[in-house]
């Protein structure tokens, strides 16, 4: 496998991960019933939406195609927090448990590519900067779920 594909590779990945986290955010979103949680689960679906085009762009960038759409476990896991929501007495609990869960392993995940020694330092820019984000996200929703 070439380099670019070896590097290209792994950004897809991460893109499918932006794809499930947009999506679960936006299912989140349309489902909370306190209007603050409601705007904040907006926005992280739409940071996950610009760092799904900026990885987009820069796997164009190494000569590859992106992936589309979002991964099996990703539509797996929506059905799972649909279940547990329309279980739950608390939905905006439930949502927010699932949330923190899914921002700790995105920032997992990335901290795993960062470590390769083969991506090329303008990415490895870019993966930090989203990564920070993920994290000031977590921290954000761990700081409302001390609160709820």
């Amino acid at each position: 496998m070439k380099y670019s594909e070896k590097v290209a590779k792994e950004l897809n990945i991460l893109l499918e991960k932006n794809n499930d986290a947009e999506k679960g955010y936006k299912y989140a979103a349309e489902n909370a019933n306190n209007p603050q949680l409601k705007a904040f689960f907006s926005e992280r679906a739409q940071e996950r939406y610009d760092f799904g085009h900026e990885l987009e762009t820069e796997i164009r960038d190494f000569g590859e195609n992106p992936e589309k759409g979002s991964s099996l476990a990703g539509d797996a896991h929506r059905t799972w927090m649909n279940l547990k929501s329309s279980l739950s007495s608390n939905k905006d609990e439930a949502a927010l448990e699932e949330a923190v869960r899914g921002e700790q392993v995105a920032a997992d995940e990335y901290e795993e590519v960062l470590k390769n020694p083969e991506i090329p330092p303008t990415t490895a820019n870019l993966l930090l900067k989203q990564k920070n984000g993920i994290v000031a996200a977590l921290n954000k929703l761990k700081s409302i779920k001390a609160k709820a």
